[in-house]
This record gives structure tokens, sequence and C-alpha cells, in this order.
């Protein structure tokens, strides 16, 4: 007797497959099945079919949305596999594929999808089981057919149906109109959706441990209503990896036509959808200039991104010239305040939008706004051709303003209908904050480390007075972790560390530390000091940090300072050297990093020390604004 085996191809048996089908707005909450396959319509990229998180999807989510916004479906439909896994701490939303996805603090469920290919050895429910706390007579016949058409529109009963996979029963194929929630049932609903952050469910308490088998905390079917009601929704409190205070100076001139305008709203309107705002991630203003700027709305206005929206749409044009560098003047001066919602903690971001050209000259405006710790970004519109340019006021403009001409915070665009193109790009920029090295400024981006003479020459009285020179000093920079950082040691034969980098972190705390040192008495080693200075100081400096070495002696040093001061320059620590009475100015010179004149300062009586103070805070600052763009 012969034995015939047959075998199949997987894509043969999955066309026998009964996969069942679902509507956008159903969510995974709703079906109690661990893993299934189930076939999504067309159109579930709509707004309003809501969608949680990013990879991962708390279960409030719509299903085949959360397939779209996944990549695994396009907004024509199809088939996907659903798998249910354990609920989130948290739910970061994001743009993608054309669905906003929302934030959420916690969710007992979650749930990932990925391409509707049946796995080998796993078997896929043919019908799936919905939780609900409907009646048992609603729930003896509650699945219908996959492929039969919903009830028509205007019916009396307008029954909901739940659809469900082909070859069921005559009587699993009958459609059950559901009762029409009672005010009870209704309370219990509206006691099922998320809860805003920071707040819990009287009812619910702390999220449970998730079990397949139980009964779900979103399960159930939640009223129309409550669907369309706004304030249901869970509060976002914003993207935290895209912490930023953002200002876009939009260009309201009288050329730049109404349609144009309404593009540069709808480019707004796309960015403000893009980036999360919430109070613990990213803010935006937005300020209109022509003639002059006016402030549209500030950071501390609108505290997410649907507010936010709303208001870019009721902006109506100014008319006038293009300023852009009186709005950027505006913006330094005023915007950034905290007055006007700005967190201090967060970079500042100005986004200057420009149709063509400016009107007036953005060079200084922007370099002063750069030293206020502002990061300008220009957007460039139908840039002037080149017979266009003579009309220029200030060629090559937004190089001039920004503070690297690598195109990272300069974009071009062709012209106004590519515009769109950009909102990826340019969320990407301000969001990158360890990029934004524009926030930086002279007075807080250096490790500074003080080398103070201790010798028996200089005295108890006149190393006080050179203590009062290094605090007046440390006193115009800005203290902090993340800032400029303040180190501190003194020499004679031997050398001591007074204070490092990472002791101090506040203004004050450095201010009494430099106070607490004491005279310490002998010789004159400044070449021994340089190098200890090196090695216990300034080896443990950031590396995104620049090195500034402040040496203050009053006589010539015993030992040779050739060579430590060679190394000094060689390892890129920026050397001023700082005499008074009998130090001698061509070891000044040598110590001090070229050029000489702009690194090295004698004064003849320690009293006169005070009159040095801005001289050096000029050269750092000057030094620093005049490194290379690259």
């Amino acid at each position: 007797m012969g034995i015939v085996v047959l075998t199949m191809k997987a894509s043969v048996i999955e066309m026998f497959l009964a996969v069942p089908q679902i509507s956008c707005d159903v969510r995974a909450g709703k079906i109690t099945n661990v893993e299934f396959i189930v076939k999504c319509p067309p159109g579930c990229q709509d707004p309003r079919y809501h969608v949680y998180g990013a990879d991962v999807y708390a279960s409030y989510s719509s299903v085949c949305g959360a397939a779209v916004h996944s990549g695994v479906l396009d907004n024509s439909g199809g088939k996907i596999l659903v798998r249910k896994v354990a609920g989130q701490s948290g739910y970061k939303g994001s743009y993608s594929n054309g669905v906003q996805s929302l934030s959420l603090p916690r969710w007992r469920e979650s749930f990932v999808v990925s391409e509707g290919k049946p796995q080998k050895g796993v078997t896929y429910p043919s019908s799936l089981t919905y939780s609900s706390s409907k009646s048992p007579a609603a729930k003896a016949g509650e699945t219908a057919r996959a492929d039969q058409s919903p009830p028509v529109p205007g019916t009396a009963a307008q029954p909901v149906t739940v659809t469900q996979a082909p070859g069921t029963t005559a009587i699993e194929a009958t459609h059950t109109t559901l009762p029409k929630p009672s005010p009870s049932a209704g309370s219990t609903a509206s006691g099922l959706r998320p809860q805003p952050a920071g707040q819990r469910s009287k009812d619910l308490g702390e999220p449970a441990l998730w079990k397949p088998e139980s009964v779900l905390l979103d399960a159930g079917f939640v009223p129309k209503e409550e669907l369309s009601t706004q304030s249901l929704e869970p509060a976002s409190q914003g993207d935290p990896s895209c912490k930023v205070d953002l200002s876009f100076l939009i260009d309201g001139s009288s050329s730049i036509g109404k349609r144009r305008f309404r593009i540069q709203k709808q480019f707004l309107t796309d960015v403000a959808q893009t980036l999360d705002i919430g109070p613990a991630g990213p803010l935006m203003g937005v300020v209109q200039y022509g003639d002059n700027p006016a402030t549209q709305f500030n950071l501390k206005t609108h505290m997410n991104s649907q507010d936010v929206k709303a208001a870019i749409e009721k902006i109506s044009q100014r008319g006038g010239l293009s300023n852009a560098g009186r709005a950027i003047s505006f913006v330094t001066k005023n915007f950034f305040s905290k007055f006007n919602g700005n967190r201090g903690g967060a970079p500042n971001v100005a986004v200057v939008m420009v149709d063509g050209w400016p009107t007036d000259k953005v060079e200084e405006a922007s370099r002063l706004a750069r030293e206020s710790g502002v990061n300008i970004f220009f957007i460039t519109i139908e840039g002037a051709s080149e017979n266009e340019k003579q009309y220029m006021l200030e060629p090559n403009f937004a190089n001039k303003a920004v503070c690297r001409t690598n195109g990272f915070y300069s974009l071009t665009v062709q012209n106004w209908f590519s515009l769109h193109k950009t909102v990826q790009p340019l969320v990407k920029r301000v969001c990158d904050t360890d990029r934004l090295a524009c926030s930086k400024t002279c007075l807080n981006s250096a490790d500074i480390g003080f080398v103070i003479d201790g010798s028996s020459s200089v005295g108890t009285s006149n190393f006080r007075t050179v203590l009062q020179f290094v605090a007046n000093l440390s006193r115009e920079f800005e203290i902090s972790d993340t800032d400029t950082r303040i180190g501190a040691m003194q020499y004679t034969y031997e050398q001591r560390l007074e204070f490092g980098f990472d002791e101090y972190s506040t203004k004050s705390d450095v201010l009494n530390a430099i106070k607490r040192v004491g005279y310490w008495s002998g010789g004159t080693s400044t070449g021994a000091a340089i190098h200890y200075a090196l090695e216990q100081l300034f080896k443990k400096s950031k590396p995104n940090k620049r090195k500034l070495m402040i040496l203050i002696t009053d006589g010539r040093s015993y030992d040779d300072i050739r060579i430590p001061a060679m190394l000094a320059h060689h390892k890129g620590v920026i050397t001023y050297a700082i005499g008074v009475a009998w130090a001698a100015q061509d070891e000044l010179d040598i110590i001090a990093t070229h050029p000489a004149r702009d690194h090295a300062f004698f004064v003849d009586e320690f009293d006169n020390l005070y009159k040095v103070v801005p001289k050096v805070i000029q050269n750092i600052c000057t030094e620093f604004n005049s490194q290379p763009r690259n």
C-alpha cells in the first residue's frame, strides 16, 4: 500500500486561513486574544483613530492606526500580526508615516505589530474574542462575518456590529444590536479612559500585573460621546529628549503674499505636530516681523501641540518690509525672558524664516544673540538669483548669521512648495541638544584653572589681594556643572591643589572656596607648577570644554618654564600670564599663549590687579568669538 505525502507552501496555506477583519477604531484592549492576525481596512491614517506610543503601543490605541504609524501598513490597509505584551511605565509619542501618536504616562497592557504572515508552528484564531460588559444575551451572539457589510446608515436601530471571521456558524453570523449604555454604564466607561500625567483613577488604584487571561483595564466599548471629547485625551507632558525653548521668527512682509504666508503657517503647524510640545519637552512661541517685530504668542502661552496649532491658524499677516535683523534683536532682548516662559535649563533656539533676503543687516544682531546663548537657525526660501544679489543689503547673510557654516544651522529651500520637506530635518536638528554649540558663549563654556604664586615675596596681605583678583574674574562667568567650572592650585617650590573642577558647581561655593585658600610661603618654581596644573587640574577637564589657565606670579622662576609652557600649548590649554612687581616680562611672554600681547599682562603693584580683570575677560570673549566657523 503506497503512502502519498502532500506538502503545501506556507504562502498557499495562508490563503486558506480565516482572517478576521476589524475597523479602524478597534482598540487592542477590546480584544482578549493574546496573538492574532487581522485585516485592516483602508483609511486608518485618519487622526481620529488615536495611537499612543511608538514601536510598543498602549492597548488603548487603534490597532490599525498603530500599524500605519509603525510602517507595517500604509493607508491602503492590509493584514497584520498583533502580539500582546506587558504594560509600560510610559509611552512616548512621535510623528511617523503620517500618523501622530501621543504620549501616555503608563498603561497596564501593550501590543506590537508586524507583517501579517503566520509564524511556523503557531495557530491563530479564526475569530476574535472581545471583552465587554454587555449582558449574557448580547454575548451569546456577538460575532458576525468579516465579509458582511455594516448596517445601512439611517436605519432605526443603528446597531453596532462586531465583525468577525469567515467560516462562523449561521447563529454566529447574526448582527447583534448592543444595548445603549445606561447612565451607570457610561460612568463606568468614563472611568476606564487614560488618566492625565500625575493623576490616578480613584477606582483603579495602581496598575496591576498584566495577565493575558485577565479582564483588561481598557476593556469594553467606550460610548461615542466619550470618543469625541477632547478633554478626555491623556495630557502629554512633552518629549523630554527634545527639551528646548523654541522661537519661530516668521516673515510677514508684504512681498511674501497671502498664499505663501499660508504655506509658512502650514509649515509651522507641521513642525508643532511633529514636536511633542509640553512642559517636560519642547515649548514653542512665534514672533512675526515686517517693519517691526511682534510676539504672536510666547513660550508659556500654549502647553501642547494642538493648542499651538490652533494659535498659528489665527495669525494674520502684518505686511511691511522684511527686517529680520531687527526681529533677531527683539527676540534676544525680549522673547527669551523668564516672564515669557524661558526655563533657563533648556537651550534657546530661534528659527528665522526669510522670503528671498532681509531688508536690513542680520550679522551683528545674530552675533549678539549667539553671545546671549541663543542658537540661530536660518531657513531661506526662494533665495536671490545671481541677477538679484546686487539688490541685497548683506550678501551671504545666512552664513554671517549662524555660528557654523557647515549647513547644520542654515537650510535653503528652492521654492515655497518644497518647504514641507524641511520639517523633519529641522526638528531633528533643533532637538539634537548635544550639537547646539551656539548656546555656548565665552562665559559658560570653559574649565578655568588658576595657578597662584604663594612664594615668600608675595606676603600675606598681597596674597589676599591676589585671591580677590581671582574672585573678581570668577564672578564674570556662568558657573555650574554644565557651564564654566573653576579650579585652583597654589605653588612655591612645591605645589598644592586647592580645589578641582568637579568640587564646586555654584558661583557662591566657588567664591567661598577661594576665600578659604591659605597663604603658603616659600620659593618660586613656576615651571613645576605649570606641569602640576596639567596633570592635576586639566587632566580632569571635560573634552568639550575650552581649557584656560590663568597664572599669577610676582617674580622670576627658579626653574625652567619653557618646556612646561610648550607642553601646555601643545595640549590646547590657553594660558594667560599675569605678572606683578618683580615678575619677568620675558617669562610672561613664554608662558602666555601666542600672541603674547593678548595673553600676557603686567602691573607694577598688587593693588592694580583689578585693572586687569576687564582686559582678560574681553580677550577671552574676543578669542572665543573669533574661532573658525567650520
